[in-house]
């Protein structure tokens, strides 16, 4: 009894060790998977999308992706509590398989992934050879953004995402950051995220951007060339385990293992 007592007092005795956030089912917002050619909102969230354009339904890295011609094809989404018209937003993750055609366009940014305007918003676009993630809330709290970046390379899968983290209404060290193929490359200044109106849009720029360089402005711009697939929105952090479960595919070879793979992830976080 005596070393019963002594064991409890050791571990109350422990430091408290502090569990960084990660994936929450409950806080998807939407994923858009494209495995029927369309893009419904497979979270069943109701965020369905409609095609501008003509995008079209291809085998993927995992299962099905949609091709984006670089001139007249995106996908517009509506407004959703979860995505942009709520908030604020502490935790966020944002992210997509790619393949670009090619990277080294330099009349256009070729837009992944954007929701909000010019004064609030999030986006992810290849432009140069590097593939950039952005974020940024120019009112409430003057988080001007952040727009970290790294190299990619034409014809060749990459996963992307973007993070802001346990974020507060007031600039910050570390709070919004890179992940690529599954490890983060960059933890920048940020803060949350405030209701931000302008429409959302995957494959171009719907309505309004911020980049790297503060163009952005417009609506109907910057379209992405290549392949997009997997594309998640999420109302928590995600951590290492949880990009590395999603960059798995890029891994696995051949094709038919991609499919397979990616299904066995789908059906584990089902079971989980």
């Amino acid at each position: 009894m005596i070393r019963f007592f002594i064991v409890i007092l050791c571990l109350a005795l422990l430091p408290i060790v502090t569990v960084t956030a990660q994936r929450d089912d409950a806080t998807v917002a939407a994923h858009w998977d494209f495995n029927d050619g369309s893009a419904k909102d497979s979270s069943k969230k109701g965020v369905d999308g409609n095609f501008a354009g003509k995008p079209q339904a291809v085998d993927g890295i995992a299962g099905k992706a949609l091709k984006f011609n670089g001139k007249s094809d995106g996908i517009k989404l509506p407004d959703s509590a979860d995505i942009n018209s709520g908030g604020p937003y502490t935790d966020r993750t944002v992210a997509a398989l790619f393949y670009c055609d090619d990277v080294g366009v330099k009349d256009r940014k070729q837009v992944i992934y954007e929701e909000g305007g010019r004064t609030r918003g999030l986006v992810i676009y290849v432009h140069g050879g590097k593939v950039y993630v952005g974020g940024w809330n120019r009112a409430e709290y003057n988080w001007n953004g952040a727009w970290p970046s790294a190299d990619v390379k034409s014809k060749q899968w990459y996963h992307v995402g973007l993070v802001i983290r346990d974020a507060a209404g007031k600039v910050e060290s570390k709070k919004f950051e890179m992940w690529l193929d599954g490890k983060r490359i960059a933890q920048e200044k940020g803060g949350q995220l405030h209701a931000h109106a302008d429409d959302i849009g995957i494959g171009h720029t719907n309505q309004n951007a911020v980049y790297h360089d503060d163009a952005g402005g417009g609506s109907d711009i910057d379209w992405f060339g290549g392949l997009i697939d997997e594309v998640l929105v999420y109302g928590s952090a995600f951590d290492a385990a949880d990009f590395a479960k999603l960059a798995q595919p890029l891994s696995v070879e051949p094709q038919a293992k991609f499919t397979t793979t990616w299904a066995h992830l789908k059906a584990q976080r089902t079971e989980n």
